[in-house]
């Protein structure tokens, strides 16, 4: 075998940048999960990193050592021909950059834009969404003088009629007067806050005073009821009062509610709200609202502390 020293093996020293790039990307995979701040920072670490390893690469980066852990030495003066092994000639002049370097650099962008050009549009459609603002669909329940003051019904509709009965939703609502001269309901979801099943008044439907209306939803169908008892979650024995506020059973907070506005007459819902207690009742109730939390999530105090962050919606 030759062991001349020119012939060791050139090993490539230790580096950090690999290890902070795959640190981004792991703080960018679990960010989908928890929180869009956590993806974005793991995006810009993964991109910082990324770039000092590919200059690394490109151009060659630190001092190597050989095989033999012997230092390289710079500057070391040219061999003689006439001694020793025969000399390297020399670069021609304006050659600063060897070949092979900028082969390679060239190659390493190359496969940057291509593997860039295949993969962003495919990530861009499965993460992006979300971490858009995603908006609920309006929805027309029919003229507000369907909804007859101090009464309450049980209301269900197609929150996206392009989906079908898959979009049927149910929602609990009683006209409160008047406050301030403006039209007050009160529209609480029936996804109980336990495990999201559907949660049922507390007492009688009236069925016989049924009616069906048609909206720019579709059909609308109303039921008068009186829920005495307020709302009971068939499933766990979840119950809650005629606010939605939880009374009994394994629920952690109260029930959802809709937002709303009076438009051309008609009561339109809006986005769905997340509380955990109702001060008061009616129109007079005072209401703390929380972005939209999912069944079994604690929305206030030290026990929301304790719970993973929410994913973006």
């Amino acid at each position: 075998m030759d062991d001349r020293p020119g012939d060791d093996q050139q090993l490539p020293p230790p580096s950090l940048w690999p290890v902070g790039f795959a640190v981004g990307i792991v703080c960018l995979l679990v960010g989908l999960i928890v929180s869009w701040w956590v993806a974005a920072v793991g995006a810009a670490i993964a991109v910082v990193f990324g770039f000092l390893w590919a200059r690394e690469v490109a151009t060659g980066g630190t001092p190597r050592l050989a095989a033999t852990g012997e230092e390289p030495v710079p500057d070391a003066p040219a061999v003689p021909a006439h001694e020793g092994e025969a000399a390297m000639p020399e670069p021609e002049p304006g050659e600063r950059f060897p070949r092979s370097r900028f082969l390679e650099g060239t190659t390493l962008a190359l496969g940057g834009v291509i593997g860039a050009i295949v993969t962003l549009p495919a990530a861009g459609l499965a993460v992006l969404p979300g971490f858009t603002k995603q908006k609920g669909h309006e929805v027309d329940l029919g003229p507000v003088e369907d909804f007859e003051e101090n009464k309450w019904k049980v209301v269900t509709f197609l929150q996206d009629p392009s989906q079908g009965e898959v979009s049927r939703r149910t929602a609990f609502v009683r006209n409160n007067g008047l406050l301030d001269g403006e039209p007050s309901f009160t529209i609480i979801s029936n996804r109980c806050a336990h495990l999201g099943c559907p949660v049922q008044t507390g007492g009688p439907l009236f069925q016989k005073q049924e009616k069906t209306i048609k909206t720019a939803n579709g059909d609308v169908r109303i039921t008068p009821t009186l829920p005495a008892a307020g709302f009971i979650c068939p499933c766990h024995g979840g119950a809650y009062d005629q606010e939605g506020n939880r009374i009994a059973g394994p629920p952690v907070r109260g029930l959802d509610r809709y937002q709303f506005s009076i438009v051309n007459g008609k009561l339109i819902l809006g986005s769905t709200y997340s509380v955990a207690h109702v001060d008061g009742s009616g129109k007079s109730a005072k209401i703390t609202s929380y972005e939209l939390a999912g069944p079994g999530q604690h929305v206030d105090g030290i026990e929301s502390w304790m719970y993973p962050i929410q994913a973006p919606h």
